[in-house]
This record gives C-alpha cells, sequence and structure tokens, in this order.
C-alpha cells in the first residue's frame, strides 16, 4: 500500500509515556490510513487518508489536556500543508487520489502527439549573453523598431508590454488610429526584433484587449505571429477588471438577434517561451511566495484598473499590480526585464522594486521623463 511519509523533528525528546498517549490517539485511525514512528528523535508519518477535522479535534484537544503533546499538532500541520488531495467518502486522499484522471504512458502519448509542435526545430540560438551595460536600467527615448536593433541578441529574461491598442487614444506623441494593416505590420516588426533580444528559454508577457467594435481579434492575431515563429504559447491570462463598468453607447440590435454588442470587462494577457518552457535561476532568486504562487496560477486575475492615469496623463495604463505578478511568476531577481512600449513606466518601475535589472523604451519623451521621474522617487527615503 502506497503512502506520503512525512518526517518531523519535534523540539525536545519525546519520553515513552508522551509517545505512548500519542499511539493511543493515533490508534482512533486506522493503520491503513494513517500511522507514526519514532526514531532518531524523528516523527515519521505514514499518511493516505484521513478524516482530516476529526483528526484536528483530537490533536488540539489532547495537546490542550497536555501541552507535551504538542508534538502532535505540529503533525497536524504538517499535513495541513499539503494542499493537493482528493475527496473520498468523507476523507482527504493523499496518495492515488488522481489515479484515474492520470493517462497511461503519458510521456510517450505526449512524444507521438509531439507537444507544442508548431515549436519543434525552432532554430532559437541557445547560447544566452550578457545585456551590455550601456543598456542596463535605462530608459530610452526613440521607436522601439530602431532602439532593439542596437541590442545584442538572447540578452533578455523577460518582456512585459502592453502595446498601444490602435482604439484612437491620445497618446503623447503617438498615432493611435492607424490601418489595422499598418498598425500590426509595425507592430510585428517590434515583436520580431523582440524575439531575437530574448533569451532562449526566456518569456514574453502581451496585454491586449481585441477591438470588438472593429471585429479585430488582436490576441488571436498576436498569437498567430508568434506560434508561426516558433514561439511557444505559455498560457493566456484573463485580467478581470473588478467592478469596471465597459462603456459602451450602443447595444448593437437591441432585443434582435440581429447583431448584439457585447461588453466585455476584461483583457488578455499573452505569454510565449522562447525554445523551452524552463527557465533555469538560482533558488535563493526566487521571491515569489507559496500563497501568491497558489493563487496567482489560477489565469483568472481579479485586479482592478490603474487609478492614477490622470496623475501621469496617460490614457492606458496597466496596474502595477498585474505587472509585479507577471515578473514574480517568470523571472528571477537580477534578471532583466524589457518593455518595448514603456509608456508611464510601470514596467521599469515595479521591475526596480523587485530588484530586477530593467530597458524601457518608448517613442515619447515625455512618457519617458515621466518614467524617469518614478524611478527616482524611489530614491527618495
Amino acid at each position: 500500500m502506497e503512502y506520503k511519509k512525512i518526517e518531523i523533528e519535534p523540539h525536545t525528546t519525546i519520553l515513552s509515556t508522551e509517545w505512548n498517549q500519542a499511539k493511543n490517539i493515533m490508534s482512533k485511525y486506522p493503520k491503513e490510513d494513517i500511522y507514526c514512528k519514532y526514531r532518531a528523535n524523528k516523527i515519521e508519518v505514514f499518511l493516505r487518508q484521513l478524516d482530516f477535522y476529526a483528526f484536528k479535534k483530537d490533536v488540539e484537544q489532547a495537546a490542550k489536556n497536555n501541552p507535551k503533546l504538542d508534538f502532535l499538532l505540529r503533525i497536524f500541520e504538517a499535513i495541513d500543508r499539503i494542499k493537493s488531495y482528493g475527496i473520498k467518502n468523507g476523507k482527504r486522499l493523499y496518495v492515488e487520489y488522481d489515479a484515474e484522471k492520470k493517462v497511461l504512458h503519458r510521456e510517450e502519448k505526449e512524444k507521438k502527439r509531439s507537444v507544442a509542435f508548431y515549436a519543434v526545430e525552432s532554430g532559437f540560438e541557445k547560447q544566452n549573453q550578457a545585456l551590455p551595460i550601456s543598456f542596463e536600467n535605462q530608459i530610452i527615448c526613440g521607436d522601439s523598431e530602431q532602439v532593439l536593433k542596437d541590442i545584442p541578441d538572447n540578452c533578455i529574461d523577460l518582456i512585459i508590454t502592453s502595446p498601444p491598442y490602435n482604439f484612437g487614444l491620445d497618446y503623447a506623441q503617438s498615432q493611435d488610429d492607424y490601418h489595422w494593416q499598418h498598425y500590426f505590420d509595425k507592430l510585428f516588426r517590434i515583436f520580431e526584433e523582440c524575439i531575437r533580444v530574448l533569451k532562449y528559454s526566456g518569456r514574453i508577457a502581451i496585454n491586449v484587449q481585441p477591438l470588438y467594435s472593429d471585429y479585430i481579434p488582436t490576441h488571436h492575431f498576436i498569437s498567430n505571429f508568434f506560434t508561426a515563429r516558433k514561439m511557444i504559447w505559455k498560457t493566456e491570462i484573463l485580467w478581470q477588471k473588478n467592478n469596471y463598468s465597459a462603456k459602451f453607447s450602443s447595444w448593437g440590435s437591441w432585443k434582435s438577434p440581429s447583431s448584439p454588442y457585447f461588453k466585455t470587462t476584461w483583457e488578455y494577457i499573452e505569454v510565449f517561451c522562447k525554445g523551452d518552457l524552463k527557465k533555469q535561476g538560482k533558488k535563493e532568486d526566487i521571491d515569489i511566495t507559496e500563497e501568491e504562487f497558489k493563487k496567482w496560477v489560477n489565469a483568472a486575475w481579479n485586479i482592478a484598473p490603474e487609478r492614477n492615469m490622470d496623475k501621469f496623463d496617460h490614457p492606458a495604463m496597466f496596474p502595477e499590480e498585474l505587472v509585479k505578478r507577471l515578473i514574480k511568476l517568470f523571472s528571477y531577481q537580477n534578471d532583466v526585464v524589457l518593455d518595448p512600449f514603456n509608456g508611464a513606466g510601470t514596467t521599469t518601475y515595479v521591475a526596480k522594486i523587485l530588484n530586477r535589472r530593467f530597458v524601457g523604451i518608448d517613442i515619447s519623451e515625455k512618457y519617458c521623463q515621466t518614467a524617469r521621474e518614478r524611478l527616482r522617487s524611489l530614491l527618495v527615503v
């Protein structure tokens, strides 16, 4: 019979009388569910399934009656930290709970299907290199298509960006109502450079909102572009804007199936990897917590929109929380983060706070100056 084994070191040596009391409490639970051994000053817990809340009640009462049995609480706390389990007959099942869901010979079948088949034989250079010091922690004013050409291949760890939506918004020094073909041609020339400068196993995360009034699924166009260039699609995150109310003046065909107009309260974040899904890094440079990880890998993010757009005089900023999640999920401390549409500098600002190096590029000197001022504000104690 298979068990999950947990080892616990008690704070003090457990006397035989205390261990016998603990064994009496544990005897209430079948050995095929859980049993313990005590040897070499370590408690070994063999766990298969458990009436979790009954166990919690028993050990808490035992420790209350005899504080020397507090090691039972440590056993419970160790079990409580296990967040992957099934439910069977009212008990938490900790082993083989997903046996019915497992695909037999999964690896062989994945190989046969070809995981990310569109990215096979990508030809990406695997040798990464350091970002030249002249670009490190810089806000650069210029056209990203041209500026990126000066950055070497394979030197950026993570790209986070939100390109202009082409909705006709009033960006400083930038047109936002191009003909769609012109818009995509320009955008994709910039993304070609982004792929080139991205490290092997680096990631790119793109926040985008389709223009439903023009029936342009921008996120699909962008995904098709990247997969066609053998980038591996990692995920699509829905950024739900909480109480944000979509503002439309028309319902389309009111009360008619002729052509109803759909309102949305979310945007998309498309994430791609270059060459490899797994990014290597030092364990000590990981700064995402257990709770953050468990919460954020749910790909529906409820984050309120940026509230300070008037302050920064920018019509379409993503919030700092969104950038924080992307940086901590997809990069290590001291990695290099690039935003080729840096705008008012949210990406570079959060990157600095999270101990990442950065490069921000924007065509507007006004926004570049705003981004620099935000960075300088971090130096003020």
